[in-house]
């Protein structure tokens, strides 16, 4: 975990956003290449928020006369795949995965580079696209990666009929005394934290993220441990609507879930809460591809969604935190209410956000995955 992303703390964004709303730049300029071409953009991204479409996507073709072409999938593995068949194909521009993979896409080659001087890189909140976070966005020093969101993954719980442990703790997923709905390699590296934190693990389960030989010894542990454990699994999700699937059809009472699923059932007897070991965090971005078509559109997109109606129509979508600044002022209450009720400053203080993960490292670690649905 890097110190900058570490020290990212949702109020701070919001009280920075309020107090600076003055002093805040005009939205970037719209390019007179852009608006003369009125052409299209090929964006894949996730699937499960509808807000993108409805709300997000006709406000940037207003601004700009550029229409998206949009392919939603369900998870950053299906991204990758088809990522990889456009290197070849052609028809993507811009993909939405989150900053631990840069490296792995542009180790495979399949990564442009952004050109800063098309870009409004102080649009965005300190901390996201600058310090540790900037770096990781720039491998071989070139911008490859901006921005568009963050988050977390953390404990959906039914409040009737959860049963929690005091504090609530990332074991609490396993016990056999709650039914759960889990995304397996979540599962698997939150088994490994919540042994690591019960002193159950000969090493720190961060050395897995850096060293392979470290990395199939503790993932070892951990994948036998859930499987002893993993009576209690009712649903698997890899997008938004599984895991929304696992609570409303097939009666979870606890998961580990993105924060927008809590969101979205908070309205029906379910809380999100962070664990005691610290909730997941992740920060989502956009990369272009290397052989992307619409070079100029793709550039105008990620400078739209860094404004702050762009950042905040995206963080709506999503339910998450946005990155432009001024973008708190211009979303729902309601969702600074959920977030603020789950992640006071001792919450946030633990956040953990996911590490780097090379090609090596996902591919293991989806064979460890397979392995644990499969048990």
């Amino acid at each position: 975990m890097t110190k900058s992303l570490a020290n990212l703390n949702r109020r701070s964004f919001l009280k920075r956003s309020a107090a600076g709303v003055g002093a805040l730049a005009a939205p970037a300029l719209i390019s007179s290449k852009a608006l003369a071409s009125s052409g299209e953009i090929n964006f894949v991204g996730w699937a499960g928020y509808p807000g993108l479409t409805e709300k997000v996507f006709p406000a940037f073709e207003a601004a700009t006369g550029i229409k998206v072409n949009f392919k939603e999938l369900p998870d950053q593995d299906t991204m990758f795949g088809e990522a990889k068949v456009a290197l070849e194909a052609g028809g993507i521009d811009i993909i939405e995965p989150t900053i631990d993979r840069v490296g792995a896409w542009d180790s495979n080659g399949l990564l442009g580079t952004f050109d800063e001087s098309k870009l409004a890189m102080d649009n965005y909140l300190p901390g996201l696209a600058d310090g540790a976070a900037g770096e990781r966005s720039r491998p071989g020093g070139q911008l490859k990666y901006v921005p568009s969101n963050w988050g977390t993954e953390a404990m959906v719980v039914n409040t009737a009929d959860a049963k929690l442990s005091s504090p609530p703790s990332l074991g609490d997923l396993f016990s056999a005394d709650n039914a759960a709905v889990m995304r397996p390699h979540s599962a698997l590296a939150a088994m490994g934290r919540w042994l690591d934190a019960t002193g159950q693990l000969p090493r720190p389960w961060m050395d897995g993220y850096s060293e392979m030989g470290a990395m199939v010894e503790l993932w070892d542990i951990a994948l036998a441990k859930a499987v002893e454990m993993k009576g209690n699994v009712v649903q698997w999700w890899s997008g938004e609507n599984e895991a929304n699937a696992g609570f409303t059809a097939n009666g979870a009472t606890v998961g580990l879930c993105w924060d927008s699923t809590g969101f979205n059932l908070r309205n029906d007897g379910y809380a999100y809460v962070a664990p005691v070991e610290g909730a997941f965090a992740w920060h989502q971005g956009f990369v272009m591809m290397k052989n992307a078509a619409n070079v100029e559109q793709a550039h105008e997109f990620v400078k739209f969604v860094s404004t702050a109606e762009g950042a905040a129509g995206w963080a709506t979508a999503f339910s998450s935190n946005p990155v432009g600044k001024g973008a708190a002022d211009l979303m729902d209450p309601e969702v600074s209410k959920y977030y603020n009720g789950t992640f006071n400053d001792e919450a946030l203080s633990k956040l953990w956000w996911w590490p780097d993960q090379s090609a090596d490292f996902l591919a293991k670690r989806a064979e460890y995955a397979d392995k644990y649905k499969a048990a």
